[in-house]
């Protein structure tokens, strides 16, 4: 629980000290029962102090940017529509860079390229997030962040050199998360020999965050002689996947539907095992796009690489259904949840169709399923083949309802709802491309940092 932002919440609302005293105390005593009458009188009272200081400052720099949409309304994090449009738009804010692939490319990592010579002329970075619903499982959430930052950088065509973390847990939370999370991570570490060298640890708000909840993420590094981005499919090239069993996806809704064993079926490393062949085997410059299906499943990922290539991507529905581990699928299926629609942890290679053949054998080489899903044509979008018919593949305005609070909330929103909170972002973003102006004003006129 957030006490800062409760009393917050309480002084915009116009509620007497007193009372917000009292609602507080009650609160906090709801998660800590053994905290003692005088602690317990003195934090509420510095919280509301704390709190009143700093609710409205009227410094144009200091006071916070408002859009008036919240983050779980627009889906921000979850892997639809609106969560697309805010990384465009983070994308717009941080503007051209001299990176060779920053975030206008929407991919997971950035790439800049190293001054001097050498057989390594890339530097590839990436950071992911844990899944926030794995909180209680820290060491599978630090099993499937590390591995999905080291996908990330493989998919580039880059080899991962060093993994770096970063763990919060509220103040209320085991010490122990911290380790647990920890041995998650190195398990990946060790099976692809990639160290976890440096780290953060910190409680979620400090004292201001009470509860249990943990999160954090792992980021990885690696290099690179060349690099593969999303934004070179072309006409005429095929598609293919390797088989998936999902990540911290999958693993959250097999623990929340009560289908633990299948938590089993997602602890591999096949698909970075997959990418190390083919890049050793120095195929990866004969590969168009590399990627993970992961960003709202497939229907995600078709959505932003036919965006960054301007192509459209035809799929077989059959052909990618027959690629997705039988456990995993028969789980989803059983409580209605569009496979189409979540990270299955695969690979996706799209490459000139005499590349193809070389492309799966090596996968198959190393113990690893890959298949043709579907081709790139001309025009724009994405297309699924069901049984020779074809339907529209576009991302939803969030993922598929993988748990029952996800089935709660919903995947769906009126266009009209949705128009009305773009128009609302685009105004935030705006007003931080003013904010950024006005600071970087500031420093020039202290003679220092030139800036963009």
């Amino acid at each position: 629980m957030d006490i800062e932002g409760f009393v917050k919440r309480k002084l915009r609302e116009g509620r007497d000290d007193a009372v917000i005293i009292a609602e507080l105390r009650n609160r906090i005593k709801e998660i800590k029962p053994g905290i003692h009458p005088d602690s317990l009188d003195r934090l509420s009272k510095a919280v509301l102090e704390e709190a009143k200081r700093t609710l409205q400052i009227d410094d144009e720099l200091l006071g916070a940017i408002e859009s008036g949409v919240h983050m779980g309304e627009f889906g921000v994090g979850s892997r639809g529509a609106g969560d697309f449009y805010v990384h465009e738009k983070i994308g717009e804010l941080i503007g051209v860079t001299d990176a060779v692939v920053d975030s206008s490319a929407l991919s997971d990592s950035g790439v800049i390229q190293v001054p001097a010579s050498g057989q390594h002329r890339f530097i590839v970075v990436t950071v992911d997030g844990m899944h926030s619903r794995l909180s209680d499982f820290p060491f599978i959430a630090g099993f499937h962040v590390a591995r999905a930052a080291l996908r990330d950088v493989y998919v580039m065509g880059a080899s991962p050199v060093a993994l770096f973390s970063d763990i919060h847990v509220a103040d209320d939370g085991d010490v122990g998360k911290i380790f647990d999370h920890i041995a998650g991570i190195t398990a990946v570490s060790d099976a692809t020999g990639v160290p976890l060298i440096t780290g953060s640890t910190l409680r979620i708000g400090g004292d201001m965050v009470i509860g249990e909840r943990m999160t954090g993420c792992v980021g990885a590094v690696g290099v690179a002689s060349e690099v593969v981005t999303r934004a070179d499919a072309k006409e005429g090239d095929v598609i293919l996947m390797s088989e998936g069993a999902g990540g911290g996806t999958i693993s959250t809704a097999a623990l929340y539907n009560g289908e633990y064993e299948v938590v089993k079926e997602t602890l591999n490393v096949k698909f970075l095992v997959a990418c190390k062949a083919l890049i050793e085997a120095g195929i990866t410059r004969r590969i168009h796009v590399m990627t993970d299906v992961t960003n709202g499943g497939i229907r995600g990922d078709a959505h932003e690489i036919a965006k960054v290539s301007s192509v459209k991507l035809v799929f077989d529905e059959a052909r990618i259904r027959a690629l997705v581990n039988t456990k995993v699928l028969e789980m989803l299926e059983r409580h209605g949840i569009d496979y189409l629609g979540v990270s299955l942890d695969a690979l996706l290679v799209i490459c000139p169709e005499d590349v193809a053949d070389e492309i799966k054998a090596i996968a198959a080489d190393n113990d690893v399923r890959m298949d043709e899903i579907g081709r790139v044509e001309s025009g724009e979008g994405a297309e699924l083949v069901v049984d020779g018919e074809i339907r529209d593949f576009t991302p939803k305005f969030r993922e598929s309802a993988y748990t029952p609070v996800k089935r709660a909330v919903g995947e769906a929103i009126s266009v009209e709802a949705f128009e009305a909170m773009k128009r609302k972002v685009d105004s935030a973003v705006e007003k931080a491309l003013y904010k950024r102006e006005r600071l970087k004003a500031i420093l020039r006129s202290r003679g220092r940092g030139e800036g963009r």
